[in-house]
């Protein structure tokens, strides 16, 4: 499975980025988890508000800073 965060480097995205990395951790699965900052790259996903979670190159999320128990139900 692979994760992206998407997002400029504000504070949310870097909480997203944990929130993640403790949902991965919680459900016991292998993720590769990457931050994405390039906004070139976030805008060909079509985002327009970050920070944004990708899963498996679908957009799950975008503009909500999102819970451990949120991710665990879209990953």
């Amino acid at each position: 499975m692979k994760i992206e965060i998407l997002g400029t480097g504000c504070a949310k995205c870097a909480s997203l980025y944990e929130n993640t990395k403790k949902a991965v951790a919680q459900k016991g699965i292998f993720a590769q988890i990457e931050k994405v900052e390039d906004i070139v790259k976030i805008m060909e996903y079509g985002v327009t508000s970050t920070p944004a979670l990708v899963v498996d190159g679908k957009v799950r999320s975008s503009g909500k800073l999102l819970s451990v128990e949120e991710i665990l139900a879209l990953v």
